[in-house]
């Protein structure tokens, strides 16, 4: 009785919006495409990579795309332009700086240039956001940055996502796209006929299914397209995880989840059936892309191939591929003044989550003039030096249960070496004596080393584990910061 009131309840008034955290620790279905395996598995060496929002919005310095949204989170309030108290002259205003939107300084090698020094493998651009403002020369929409209402049409580099992924390829960098499901400028997702309601499709598909037709063949043919015309694309980012075809069993355990956790805040939305033929689209996607990676985020099902914990870093390992998508300052679009986080943070940020089996990545939003801030160049540059030192415990590494040991990170390579990193605290600008690592033990012929410094270190056994000791030189002339990291040949 108690289950079948609570599925009427989600079916009757409110829902969640599927936020990317739906299915996080929940449920997770393996590939089987052998070609998609192989990918993943490699994806998972990359452990560092970019991920870039950026659209007509940054000319506010606004949340991207849902300030258009009529849902009351203090996220989602108007306060740009000159008409924030009136919504339908609002989203006129914001659907006018198409024709304002010029970043002249756009340089896409200096940024690729600038993710390959900081160790990046990988990044994800922003080709659509819910707004349904296209960064690509989409055909099936004027709503673009090439439309000639956009000044920037005129500039040889209109075409940004087509010049930000050969720039990045070019680097050696894996490229994808970031596409969002949900486009509240499309008709066919926003009937001008009706007023939007929430974050949802404003009218109900059963009931007018060709109209939703119509949207499923706009969304197939706009991915297609990035697909079929911009080089080879490695990942394919869905996000909008509430456009799905609904499943009554996987609503309700979520309903649950979220009672049991409080987060009475995902519940004020309603649940519609929005089903885009995702399987079929990933069919048509893969014959031309093969290998293709899919992130159909919040998404149950084999359309995701990895999960994306947003803007926060799971407790501990996690059974499946994964990745945090991490702010690195400001917000996840531009910020005027974004105050980025430390050299410091971001180091040990990367460690703790590939300690744990994931991949970082990590968000910068260009400038509507086309720049980075200084904070996030700074930032890159610090990650990048650490990572030349130490980049072999990251990279192609596998998890070392305990995974972490206090503030000691672990991680392996496949040939036997093991890295215990060592997270400096706040106050700590000089090694410590002598370091002690419980759980693991060296074999008696094996040698400790630290990265970035050619001499063997003295060691012995304990009861429990053992001890690293550090000699004075060292200790005041460590060859990096934040994070230590010692090599140890073979364990027990």
């Amino acid at each position: 009785m108690h289950r079948n009131l609570l599925i009427i309840l989600i079916l009757t008034f409110q829902q969640s919006a599927f936020s990317q955290a739906i299915y996080e620790h929940e449920k997770y279905l393996p590939e089987t495409d052998p070609l998609v395996l192989e990918k993943l598995e490699e994806w998972q060496d990359l452990k560092f990579g970019l991920l870039m929002h950026w659209g007509a919005y940054s000319q506010w310095g606004i949340v991207e795309s849902w300030s258009i949204c009529p849902e009351e989170y203090g996220w989602c309030e108007r306060k740009a332009g000159n008409n924030p108290d009136n919504y339908v002259e609002y989203v006129k205003e914001y659907e006018r700086l198409k024709t304002t939107f010029n970043p002249t300084n756009f340089d896409p090698d200096k940024w690729a240039t600038a993710a390959k020094n900081a160790g990046m493998k990988y990044m994800i651009f922003t080709t659509k956001h819910h707004d349904g403002f296209c960064m690509f020369d989409s055909k099936y929409t004027n709503y673009k940055i090439t439309d000639p209402e956009c000044p920037f049409s005129q500039n040889e580099k209109s075409n940004i996502t087509l010049e930000i992924f050969n720039s990045f390829r070019d680097k050696g960098l894996w490229t994808g796209a970031y596409f969002s499901k949900p486009d509240w400028h499309s008709p066919y997702y926003w009937d001008p006929y009706y007023p939007p309601r929430d974050r949802n499709v404003n009218y109900e598909p059963e009931a007018n299914p060709d109209k939703w037709n119509n949207f499923i063949e706009y969304t197939h043919n706009q991915i297609m397209e990035l697909l079929s015309d911009y080089g080879k694309v490695d990942i394919l980012w869905l996000d909008g995880g509430w456009v799905a075809k609904e499943h009554k069993d996987d609503i309700e355990d979520w309903y649950e989840g979220q009672l049991k956790n409080n987060n009475s805040g995902y519940l004020k939305h309603r649940i519609v059936n929005q089903d885009i033929k995702m399987d079929s689209l990933v069919e048509k996607a893969r014959l031309k892309q093969p290998g293709l990676l899919v992130v159909d985020r919040a998404v149950y099902g084999k359309n995701q191939n990895y999960l994306t914990p947003e803007n926060r870093v799971p407790s501990e390992t996690l059974p499946y591929p994964w990745e945090s998508c991490i702010i690195s300052g400001g917000g996840w679009s531009h910020t005027r003044d974004a105050k980025y986080m430390s050299g410091k943070d971001g180091v040990q940020l990367l460690v703790d989550i590939v300690a744990k089996g994931g991949n970082l990545l990590l968000n910068i939003a260009p400038t509507p003039q086309g720049n980075w801030q200084d904070g996030a160049y700074s930032l890159l540059e610090e990650i990048g030096s650490w990572l030349k030192i130490n980049g072999e415990s990251i990279y192609n590494s596998k998890t070392l249960k305990p995974y972490k040991e206090g503030n000691i990170c672990m991680t392996q390579q496949d040939d036997g070496r093991a890295y215990f990193l060592y997270l400096c605290d706040d106050n700590e600008t000089t090694m410590p004596e002598r370091i002690s690592i419980v759980g693991h033990k060296p074999m008696e012929n094996a040698f400790v080393t630290m990265l970035g410094h050619d001499e063997m270190l003295k060691w012995e056994s304990s009861e429990k584990g053992f001890s690293i000791f550090i000699p004075k030189d060292l200790r005041n002339n460590p060859p990096c910061e934040y994070v230590w990291t010692f090599e140890v040949a073979k364990l027990e």
